[in-house]
């Protein structure tokens, strides 16, 4: 797996933390600024499916101000926010990628105070139990689509269930959450990590 179809697949969960604020904005839309601003950290298990219906699921970690882990259940791939910089390491091929957390979609998501900032809308839904958001742009990192399942018990009434992304050449890629919990304990070691060893 590239550094370019992790980001493909990771990097839009983080979009969906700037919604637009209309001049009258919707119910379902002041709920998703609720939930977001209610969850401090989070865990999941996560599925992913590419455009050629390969599969990939894993674990994820997520606690704020800028913190969050992708973890692939092979053991060879890890996407890390430490709080300032956000690393994709690959031990398979001994590669390690870094990025300032400010500079990536991330950012707004893991801060203390999402950006709302005209970035996204609620989508008309064919079912009443999901809420749809959608990046109103392309933009650099393609289409993405998220939906969250009303739950009365999750923070703002909504629990993140997934996304789909389409990138600029048109990949789609869905990831799919279960066993989410919200504001439950995370180790500050969840953060840490081995740098990978180059191979010869």
């Amino acid at each position: 797996m590239t550094p370019k179809s992790i980001a493909r697949v990771l990097l839009p969960i983080a979009l969906v933390a700037t919604p637009s604020i209309a001049a009258a904005p919707s119910p379902d839309l002041a709920k998703l600024k609720d939930h977001l601003s209610s969850v401090q950290t989070m865990t999941a298990n996560f599925t992913q499916t590419d455009a050629k219906g390969r599969t990939d699921s894993g674990t994820l970690q997520m606690k704020r101000p800028g913190r969050i882990r992708f973890e692939y259940s092979a053991g060879d791939v890890l996407l890390v926010a430490n709080g300032k910089t956000l690393t994709f390491l690959d031990y398979s091929v001994g590669q390690k990628s870094s990025w300032p957390l400010g500079r990536t979609p991330l950012g707004p998501l893991l801060s203390n105070s999402p950006d709302f900032n005209g970035k996204a809308e609620i989508l008309p839904s064919t079912d009443s139990r999901v809420v749809v958001a959608r990046a109103k742009s392309a933009g650099q990192y393609g289409q993405l689509t998220l939906a969250f399942l009303r739950n009365s018990s999750a923070p703002g009434g909504l629990q993140l269930y997934g996304w789909t992304a389409i990138d600029p050449q048109n990949h789609r890629t869905t990831v799919k959450l279960t066993n989410v919990r919200f504001n439950v304990a995370v180790p500050e070691s969840a953060f840490d990590y081995a740098d990978p060893k180059k191979k010869k």
